[in-house]
């Protein structure tokens, strides 16, 4: 157990569970809050392993100076079904075995539908942090994700306050929300300072950093959604579209392996102009933290990425026809372009002339939110009766 259980309080230790890179940046922080309260709370923290390339895993650890989890339950890539069944499976014997007080599952992959499906059918307290968020498109497999398991949650944290409209509408009783903040702001706020200088990361690589010292400044890429990589007719656009882009502005790309892996299937290698677009692998959460906060405006379909731009004053341009974080648009520095060629080069060509958006920081992205979410969970937890 990492945290202490001196307190006796709790009728067990809280199970949290991370699976795939965006669950890391979210549970960091909840876990310092935890250990840090008083009492301390305890808790396991269990890795489902549906991100299943170790030597990134281990980078995320080390990064966000996470723990080594105290579960691992090794489930690997598969389909979206049995990916969930297997988590579901491996999961529910750890339920049985440490008696937990609660469950607590954060963000829409799937390992967060698996756990609050078996917690939920235990009778184990389910709290969902980032809960309430919606892109209204069911053909998104997280979107999915995010409604049933609000759905099954007992508690609620939520990130903005629109997200309890989505809940309200959902007939989700408002007593169970709470509107904590944003727990991926705790953990940019807390590494900034320690984020790994851009050009050092493309000098890792044997990129020259001169790519980014052009009078403009730089571009940084992400792309992973399978609407956009997964067609060969889409990422070819797309890859055409970059490069139009990069003929203004140097692009750094961080190739995620199905993206890498589909450019090289389909035969689009051609689309790549080296000496104004530069190709990384995967990187770190410091590194790509990085990357980010020098950058001169980001293209990307991450969710999570929308945020931290947001965070860090830089334009975001989303390369998706929707979003579940529509306070980045509202409020932050995020324009929703989808795949529109002019849509893209126009709002780049707005943000090179200085006019792009730089919006402002969201009410309680503070870096405070997973102190609210702890303190809110020992309250909770003190007065909730068992199932």
């Amino acid at each position: 157990m990492t945290a202490a259980a001196s307190s006796g309080a709790l009728a067990g230790p809280i199970l949290c569970v991370v699976g795939a890179r965006p669950n890391f940046m979210k549970m960091a922080p909840i876990l310092r809050a935890l250990s840090d309260h008083e009492p301390p709370l305890p808790y396991l923290l269990v890795h489902t392993g549906q991100h299943y390339d170790q030597d990134m895993s281990d980078r995320l650890f080390d990064d966000l100076g996470l723990p080594r989890p105290d579960i691992n339950l090794e489930v690997g890539s598969a389909t979206h079904a049995v990916q969930t069944a297997e988590v579901m499976r491996r999961f529910e014997p750890v339920v049985d075995a440490h008696h937990p007080s609660c469950v607590v599952v954060v963000g829409d992959v799937n390992s967060t539908l698996a756990c609050t499906l078996v917690a939920a059918k235990k009778g184990v307290p389910v709290a969902h942090v980032e809960a309430g968020l919606r892109s209204h498109d069911r053909q998104m497999p997280e979107e999915v994700n995010r409604v049933v398991t609000d759905q099954l949650a007992d508690r609620l944290y939520t990130t903005e306050r629109c997200a309890a409209d989505n809940l309200a509408k959902e007939g989700i009783a408002a007593g169970r929300v709470c509107f904590a903040g944003n727990v991926m702001i705790d953990s940019l706020l807390a590494n900034r300072a320690h984020a790994r200088p851009a050009a050092a990361s493309l000098q890792a690589h044997g990129i020259d950093p001169l790519l980014l010292d052009g009078p403009r400044g730089y571009g940084v890429v992400t792309l992973h959604r399978p609407s956009n990589v997964d067609d060969a007719a889409m990422l070819e656009h797309l890859l055409g579209v970059l490069g139009k882009v990069s003929e203004a502005l140097p692009l750094v790309f961080a190739l995620h392996p199905r993206t890498r892996a589909n450019i090289e299937r389909f035969g689009l290698q051609r689309l790549i102009a080296p000496q104004r677009m530069a190709l990384l692998p995967p990187q770190g959460y410091l590194e790509m933290l990085g990357l980010m906060d020098r950058a001169t405006l980001v293209l990307t379909d991450s969710g999570g990425l929308q945020e931290e731009t947001t965070a860090l004053g830089v334009p975001c341009l989303t390369l998706r026809e929707n979003t579940e974080r529509p306070i980045t648009i509202d409020q932050g520095t995020n324009t929703l372009v989808g795949r529109d060629a002019t849509a893209i080069l126009d709002n780049v060509g707005l943000i090179l002339e200085g006019r792009g958006k730089r919006g402002r920081v969201p009410e309680r992205w503070d870096g405070r939110a997973a102190e609210r979410i702890a303190d809110d969970l020992w309250q909770w937890l003190r007065t909730t009766e068992p199932r």
